[in-house]
């Protein structure tokens, strides 16, 4: 009797300890419910239709038809030469390789002119250090077309920069558009926002301390600058090489405006496919390409990171 007894008083003190934690549960899925809706038709749906048209059939007139076929990726490397025999052609792969390039020394050239800027600003009092970030902020609050065409008349025929240059001896009608200089210039302008911003935010946070003390050892600005200041803003330097490096590989604008559209790159080419190409599944497998390439480069960083993180 004394079992069964204690039996039903076990059995109720479960159930109601149960029932808060399911209702918890119900309402932390039901809450997140929303973003994950958002998320999926935002940015999954979109994606998915991407790959599904990338391995779909090039239309008889443009656009695509629904099916399966890897000529999409095929005809990255490979096209069909008169005879019906297949071809090996670098010129897509020439595209990719020169993409890459150019978005690597925009990051490179961006890391190197924002590390002193954000360590000046960082060094600043408060009321001039939030000033000098909504400064570097400032081209966010224009349309991007707008800050191109401006460096079009900087660097333009009887541009400020040619006149500057003409006064030293350069010849009259200079022009110093429409080569890749150009178009790396207009890319490091509209990207070092996105690594001065993240860079300060890790430069903020070092210690002082350490700097005074590499110092007091002796150590010059460069040795201080090498064992301590990058080293403690390894993360801050890593978020900003990928939110530079990133959009870099997909950049249109710069590459059709600065470099005259002589130098075809991914995002050019990706625009062209799905303009007077019409060759949608072309497009979208080389835009598939450009993001599997993306997605290894990040999960490659955070090892790395995690790897350190252990290691530490």
């Amino acid at each position: 009797m004394s079992d069964i007894s204690h039996h039903q008083a076990v059995v109720p003190e479960k159930l109601v300890q149960g029932k808060p934690h399911a209702r918890g549960w119900n309402l932390a899925v039901l809450g997140v419910l929303p973003s994950w809706l958002l998320m999926g038709f935002a940015l999954i749906i979109p994606i998915l239709i991407i790959v599904a048209v990338s391995f779909s059939v090039r239309g008889a007139y443009g656009g695509f038809d629904w099916g399966f076929d890897l000529a999409g990726y095929k005809q990255i490397l490979f096209n069909e030469g008169w005879s019906g025999e297949i071809e090996f052609t670098p010129q897509y792969l020439v595209i990719i390789l020169r993409t890459l390039l150019l978005a690597g020394v925009t990051t490179l050239l961006c890391l190197t002119l924002a590390v002193p800027v954000a360590y000046y600003i960082a060094s600043q009092p408060p009321f001039r250090k939030a000033l000098l970030v909504y400064l570097v902020t400032l081209p966010f609050w224009m349309s991007m077309i707008l800050r191109v065409y401006a460096w079009m008349i900087i660097l333009g025929r009887d541009g400020p920069l040619p006149q500057f240059l003409q006064f030293f001896g350069a010849p009259s009608g200079l022009t110093l558009m429409y080569n890749d200089g150009a178009t790396l210039a207009a890319m490091v302008y509209t990207y070092i926002p996105l690594m001065v911003l993240p860079v300060f935010a890790s430069i903020e946070k070092l210690d002082g301390t350490l700097i005074e003390a590499a110092h007091d050892l002796y150590g010059s600005r460069w040795t201080a600058l090498r064992r301590v200041i990058l080293p403690l803003t390894a993360p801050g330097i890593a978020s900003g090489a990928i939110l530079v490096f990133v959009p870099s590989l997909g950049a249109v604008l710069e590459p059709i405006l600065m470099g005259g559209g002589k130098q075809m790159m991914m995002g050019s080419l990706i625009q062209l496919q799905f303009g007077g190409g019409r060759n949608w599944p072309f497009g979208s497998a080389i835009a598939v390409m450009l993001m599997i390439f993306v997605m290894i480069v990040l999960v490659l960083i955070a090892l790395r990171a995690r790897r350190k993180e252990v290691a530490a």
